[in-house]
Order: C-alpha cells, then sequence, then structure tokens
C-alpha cells in the first residue's frame, strides 16, 4: 500500500464488498472497488482476508433457519442461543397459515442484506401487504417469516438525558486456522430514537464498542478436547483461516429486532 512514506506490506485486508467485486482478474473484470491481484497474493499466504471469499453463504437467512440443525449434526452438541423462530415460506405445511397472518409477522427475503426487502406486518400497509403476498406466492422459498420479537432495552445517555434506547450487540468470532473462539466485547449498535427498533446500520443508530466488566484471566481460551461440552467462549470446529464470523451474528441481531 501507498502511504506518505512509500510503499508499506498489508498483512490483514478487511473485507466490507462482495465476492464478485473483489479482484478484477478473478471475478468481475468491470470491479473497480476490488484490488487486482488480491486473490492471488491470499493463495500465496502474503495477505489474509476478514471476512474470507465465500462466507457470505452464512449471510443467506434460509441457511440462518437450518443453523440449530448444523449445530447438532456438525457438532453433537446443542445450540448455546436459540434462533428466533424461523419458517420457511416454501414449505406447504407453514405456508398457508403464515400468509394468513402477513399482518402479525416479519417477512425477509433470503438473499437480502442490510435490511433490504424486510416487511414487518404490524408495520406495514395493507397495499405493501398485498404486494408482499403476491411475491411470496410467486417464489415462495426466496422468503422466510418470523414473529415480532419485543425487544428490552438498556439506561442510554442522549442528548444529555437519560433514558432507554433499544440496542444489539455485535459479537466477533476469530479463525486461527485452528481453532474459532468470541472475542470478549464487541460493538454495540443503538437506536437513535426511543422506542426505535430497526438498528440496522443503513438507518443510522449509534455504534458504540462494549467490553465485558472484568477481563479474562487469560486469552484466548484453551482449546477444547474432543467430544467435550461447548461453554460460551469455548472454540469449536475451525474452518477458513483468517475469518471473522460476525456476520450471521449481526444477520441474527437484524432478524431478532425486526
Amino acid at each position: 500500500m501507498r502511504t506518505t512514506k512509500g510503499f508499506e506490506p498489508v498483512h490483514v485486508v478487511y473485507r466490507r464488498i462482495d465476492d464478485e467485486f473483489l479482484d478484477p482478474v478473478h471475478f468481475r473484470a468491470d470491479s473497480a472497488l476490488g484490488c487486482p491481484g488480491l486473490i492471488d497474493a491470499a493463495r500465496a499466504g502474503n495477505v489474509t482476508l476478514a471476512n474470507a471469499v465465500g462466507n457470505g453463504v452464512a449471510d443467506d437467512k434460509l441457511v440462518y433457519s437450518y443453523m440449530p440443525d448444523i449445530i447438532r449434526y456438525h457438532l453433537g452438541e446443542e445450540p448455546v442461543l436459540r434462533n428466533v423462530d424461523t419458517w420457511r415460506m416454501g414449505e406447504p405445511e407453514h405456508a398457508d397459515e403464515l400468509l394468513d397472518r402477513l399482518d402479525e409477522l416479519v417477512l425477509e427475503p433470503v438473499d437480502g442484506s442490510g435490511g433490504k426487502g424486510i416487511v414487518i406486518g404490524p408495520q406495514a400497509t395493507r397495499a405493501e401487504l398485498d404486494e408482499l403476498r403476491r411475491e411470496v406466492l410467486a417464489d415462495p422459498w426466496a422468503w422466510i417469516a418470523q414473529p415480532v420479537v419485543q425487544l428490552s432495552t438498556v439506561p442510554t445517555f442522549v442528548d444529555g438525558e437519560l433514558g432507554p434506547r433499544h440496542v444489539d450487540l455485535r459479537p466477533f468470532a476469530v479463525n486461527d486456522g485452528s481453532r474459532v473462539w468470541v472475542l470478549p466485547g464487541g460493538l454495540t449498535r443503538v437506536a437513535l430514537a426511543e422506542g426505535e427498533r430497526e438498528l440496522l446500520a443503513r438507518w443510522g443508530p449509534r455504534t458504540p464498542g462494549s467490553s465485558p466488566g472484568r477481563p479474562p484471566s487469560s486469552w484466548p481460551p484453551p482449546s477444547r478436547s474432543p467430544g467435550g461440552p461447548t461453554t460460551p467462549g469455548t472454540p469449536t470446529t475451525p474452518g477458513t483461516p483468517g475469518t471473522w464470523s460476525a456476520r450471521m451474528s449481526v444477520e441474527v441481531d437484524v432478524t431478532r429486532l425486526a
């Protein structure tokens, strides 16, 4: 990377764009966002990408609906945190009942991001619900449904006054190639207005850092013995080295807060 002091090596690239725009040599040739040759550099081990290429599969909300079963099948464990109840609109046993309750539910396109396409039933107009019904009937597997979740609040100092605000926590998990562990603390998104529940970044919430009240005595935590129980903060099955596994947590927050 060119700096005011000359060229400096880059060890880690924090990626925030889609795979197809990342490297015009390997993906979209017309991309002006990516860096030519970045994929070759990553393959050679000269730079680490976080998030790693391909981890966007976890952003698919249909995959989210299967996560408890994926955990049970691959890890032989029960999930530590429950998913929000999620119904797949493509499954006939759910579809008819859910279509009659669109005004009570949150409907999300499975491939949406940043809140794009979400319809919050209790806040939608009749015309919006009718259009939603048509879209779901045309492509039911492109949608999931969830209940509207009631949120708690935390005391927040805003504009010189202390008041309740909805927040969510974005935790981060690090994969070093042999194990995965959750970092202490994270980022907290705070709704700007009292009673506001949409905490998606594109809608303008503030994002301060959060930290635990008492730091752990040792970090990262020791490795788990094979077949041992899982507790919060312990490593799980490794995946792609250098991957930050926060995106699914973000999706969990988004759907929980919808």
